[in-house]
């Protein structure tokens, strides 16, 4: 009899804090065996009370051959019940019995709770008899590889009979005429060829620990299967050297940044514990991004799910430092999501109405909490790169530290003055926004902190451009007051722009922040414009659990010249650009947010329009652009007291 699950309070307070010990993430781990294995005991019950759901399979011959293998190699079982492949596909399952989700015929997503048992099987030696689903005459062996049946391929999905003996795989077609013929390997140690795809490794360190390189399980997406999407050579070598970069720069940082968390003493922080760090053998599988994006090219795009611990699907990065951060944002969420599965942390409101400084659309609260916890890894991993050459020879680190930190900080304070929390939830914001607020009394570049302090401006503007508008009456007082000189109505409470009129968008002038070729010592001239941006974005989108996402798109469109111009500090220059910019395509939210950007900066008493430039777009609406500086005037004027 297990009694319940205790955390320390002090490995929670170290979670809290964005970071987390080799203990308080093992007592995650062990959260996640809990919740598995309830999920595991949910699924045999259903298949117990209508065995016709597994189709051909048997679930008593299923759970002698699990109980054999344990029985002959213990642990083997639960190291497989813990893996990503089969979080992924127990959640699933469980969600197609429920209704919920879709997929192939359900027995092949049942019975793949055979082909489980066969792993388990083979990885103790035991023998096993059981029938297994086929996908186009492939069987997925979670966590070994693929087999594919030699000859005729099958069709669509067939049961095939799986006979296991001291680690060797008999595959055997049912069907009679089907083409395909029997298959015989020891996927434990059979090299790759044309009929057995191998799960490619990834060692963290020479003799060490393996990070699974995924493109073959069914269930390597998000929630519903997709097929296998096999790496070329050439991909899979790129995909190496990528990893090899990342872990070496995930080690202690070697530059002369700040060390100290913030929240803490100096001297209290042991080693790999702090926000942003990120033991490179915790991750568990990454997943090359399988598929494609409506809106454009999927660069630098990630995701993960709170069914696969330690998983993420990832986008093939520019570079180690690309990857390092995205495995240490993708981590956050893991963690994050484990925390969620022991501890209710605020209601589930999901009124998509609140301000995400790396999404182009309105978000819920849960997805605000889970952009909070990863960007404070995104931030502490930057934080640690100050001045380390190595991962950032740019000298990118000072902006993206800074500027994650502002926008991290802004989500914290939503949270807490708009969220329902729970008890652990505000231990959690709380700790969250110690961690923030000790980084920013920590110093930074001056001219860092500044770009990033318009960098985050101009992406707020332009999302209220996008995603606000006034209500009619105001607006109709907002155009009244611009013809006539009246005063401008009061502000009313902004409504959202219906999600079927909003376009998707991009924050290419954010992304310019990032181009050490558009700086304000010595830029290149605006013929930059032409030329594509550089591999990263400010932009970034989030998606909710249980799928997280993250995304930035650069190359998606060119930088338009007043956004070249802006970002270069040329703020006069870029007004009239994004006046003629405005006059191309009037009615687009980019060039009157650079305008309004531009504008106060030249007028630096006018900047409370930035804090509603919805209500600065309705008095202007049906104007041209040569009563812009009027209305700003106007809108900004200082208004008399009551």
């Amino acid at each position: 009899m297990h009694g319940p699950m205790r955390m320390p309070g002090h490995w929670f307070d170290e979670l809290a804090a964005g970071g987390g010990s080799v203990e308080a993430v093992d007592f995650l781990v062990a959260g996640e065996r809990a919740r598995r294995l309830v999920l595991l005991r949910e699924l045999s019950d259903r298949l117990e009370e209508r065995p016709a759901l597994l189709g051909p399979a048997e679930l008593g011959a299923i759970w002698r051959t699990v109980e054999q293998a344990e029985s002959r190699k213990p642990g083997c079982v639960e190291e497989l019940l813990l893996s990503p492949q089969v979080g992924s596909w127990l959640a699933h399952t469980l969600r197609r019995l429920h209704g919920t989700s879709v997929g192939p015929p359900l027995w092949v997503d049942t019975g793949h709770l055979a082909g489980v048992a066969a792993v388990a099987a083979l990885r103790a030696g035991t023998a096993a008899e059981l029938v297994v689903p086929a996908r186009e005459g492939a069987v997925a062996l979670p966590t070994l590889g693929l087999a594919r049946l030699p000859g005729i391929p099958l069709l669509g999905f067939q049961p095939v009979h799986a006979r296991v003996r001291n680690g060797e795989l008999l595959l055997l077609p049912t069907g009679r005429g089907t083409g395909a013929t029997a298959l015989t390997l020891r996927p434990l140690t059979a090299p790759r060829s044309a009929l057995w795809w191998p799960t490619h490794r990834l060692p963290v360190r020479p003799g060490g620990p393996e990070v699974a390189l995924d493109d073959i399980d069914p269930y390597r997406d998000l929630d519903r299967p997709v097929p296998p999407r096999r790496l070329t050579p050439r991909e899979l070598g790129i995909w190496q050297s990528l990893f090899t970069e990342a872990v070496a720069l995930l080690g202690p940082a070697s530059g002369p940044g700040p060390r100290s968390p913030g929240p803490r003493s100096p001297g209290t922080r042991s080693p790999g514990t702090g926000p942003g760090t990120l033991r490179p053998e915790e991750i568990r599988r990454i997943v090359p991004w399988p598929g494609q994006l409506r809106h454009g090219p999927v660069a630098g795009l990630s995701a993960s799910t709170a069914d696969a611990f330690g998983s993420m699907v990832v986008a093939r990065p520019p570079d180690g430092a690309a990857l390092a951060e995205t495995m240490v944002h993708e981590f956050q969420h893991s963690k994050l999501g484990a925390l969620l599965h022991l501890f209710a942390m605020l209601d589930d409101d999901r009124e998509e109405e609140h301000y995400a400084p790396w999404r182009p659309d309105p978000r819920h609260l849960p997805g605000l909490l889970h952009g909070a916890y990863a960007f404070v890894g995104v931030a502490g991993f930057w934080r640690d790169r100050i001045g380390d050459r190595a991962a950032d020879p740019l000298d990118l680190a000072p902006f993206r530290f800074a500027l994650r930190r502002i926008q991290t900080r802004t989500v914290l304070r939503t949270l807490a003055t708009r969220a329902t929390l729970t008890g652990p939830g505000r231990r959690l914001v709380a700790g969250l926004t110690r961690t923030v607020d000790g980084w920013l009394r920590e110093p930074v570049d001056g001219r860092a902190v500044a770009r990033a302090r318009e960098a985050a401006a101009g992406h707020r503007v332009e999302w209220r451009l996008r995603n606000l508008r006034c209500a009619d009456e105001e607006r109709a007082g907002l155009a009244a007051a611009l013809r006539t000189g009246a005063p401008p109505p009061p502000v009313r409470q902004p409504l959202f722009v219906p999600a079927p009129e909003r376009a998707h968008w991009q924050d290419v002038r954010g992304a310019l922040y990032l181009r050490p070729d558009i700086g304000r010592d010595g830029a290149p001239d605006a013929t930059v414009a032409d030329r594509a941006p550089g591999p990263a974005s400010v932009a970034v989108r989030e998606v909710a659990p249980p799928a997280v996402a993250r995304g930035v798109g650069p190359e998606a469109a060119p930088p338009v010249r007043a956004d070249v111009l802006l970002v270069r500090g040329e703020a006069a220059a870029a007004r009239e650009a994004y006046r003629e910019r405005w006059s191309e395509a009037p009615g687009d939210p980019h060039p009157l947010a650079g305008w309004l950007l531009a504008h106060t900066a030249l007028h630096p008493g006018h900047r409370r329009l930035l804090a509603r430039p919805e209500r600065f777009a309705a008095a202007v609406a049906g104007e041209g652009p040569e009563l812009w500086e009027h209305a700003a005037h106007r809108l900004a004027a200082p208004r008399p007291r009551a």
